[in-house]
């Protein structure tokens, strides 16, 4: 399978399980207090986890993911916006909440991210060596 479809439906999966559990689990479902956290930053981890994902399948005209560089470029790129983001969420007009275990979610989505991300690119490769 190629690595766009393989992209493709993992954002898809992924932002539905960000909308589970946004508009879902978050205001119908009891959580336990000791779960709570979990709950609170898991889209952000989820979110941050497709970054290489939507940028294979929507952009690949600016993003190439081709080589382990191209991927970091990536990866780092995302990052950056997703922390920007959250720095931006300081500023009150926006009625949103600033949190650093928000960061740090999405710095080890991002992490895990390129790990998968990384492997898939390495077996696809490899496929493209095996036929040559």
């Amino acid at each position: 399978m190629q690595l766009k479809s393989v992209s493709k439906w993992i954002v898809i999966t992924g932002t539905l399980l960000i909308w589970t559990v946004k508009f879902i689990i978050r205001p119908f479902v009891h959580v336990p207090a000791a779960m709570k956290p979990l709950v609170g930053f898991s889209p952000n981890l989820i979110g941050s986890f497709l970054l290489p994902f939507g940028a294979c399948w929507f952009f690949q005209r600016y993003f190439k993911l081709q080589t382990p560089a191209d991927l970091a470029y990536t990866c780092s790129f995302g990052l950056l916006l997703v922390i920007i983001n959250e720095y931006l969420q300081l500023i009150p007009v926006f009625g949103r909440t600033f949190d650093y275990l928000d960061i740090f979610s999405s710095v080890a989505g991002v992490f895990c991210s390129h790990l998968v991300f990384a492997k898939l690119m390495g077996s696809r490769i490899s496929q493209i060596g095996q036929k040559a």
